[in-house]
């Protein structure tokens, strides 16, 4: 299987409505505000399909690859803005697929930070194969401190 070829894009959006693509040095705790924006771009290939992740038997983009997709576009949003020691984790994802993809197409996977309510962050996403929207929906993503998170995780 060919492995997914995928590029991700950081894009911060002021709140005077100007476009910065390279992360800040460090991040504010209140860098997490309502705006921040973020792309996750992929040529559709072998290991992408619905065959390929048995989500299904025929050879288009498959669902749990569009859902990992728009889960990299969030992350790409906010990792300039969360602080150094933290990442985010997924919590909830609610998307629709709406069309297909095939082998060679190029997706992009947009996210839109819509809300902050301490450390929940949601999300607006949306994939799109050229003019066609191929998904939309909600992504859920929680802050937590990267060492404490893993080591909960070890120990259970």
């Amino acid at each position: 299987m060919e492995s997914a070829a995928t590029e991700r894009t950081v894009t911060d959006q002021t709140a005077a409505g100007q476009t910065a693509t390279e992360p800040t040095a460090v991040a504010s705790a209140d860098a997490l505000a309502p705006g921040l924006t973020g792309t996750a771009t992929l040529t559709v290939t072998e290991a992408d399909t619905a065959v390929a992740l048995r989500s299904g038997d025929v050879p288009v983009l498959g669902t749990p690859r569009v859902v990992a997709l728009a889960e990299e576009a969030t992350v790409a949003a906010v990792a300039s803005a969360v602080g150094p020691g933290r990442t985010t984790v997924g919590t909830r994802v609610d998307l629709e697929h709406l069309a297909p993809s095939v082998l060679g197409a190029t997706v992009v996977a947009h996210a839109r930070l819509e809300a902050v309510d301490g450390r929940r962050l949601t999300f607006a996403v949306s994939v799109v194969d050229g003019a066609t929207e191929v998904a939309r929906g909600r992504v859920d993503r929680v802050v937590v401190e990267r060492e404490r998170f893993l080591a909960r995780a070890i120990r259970q």
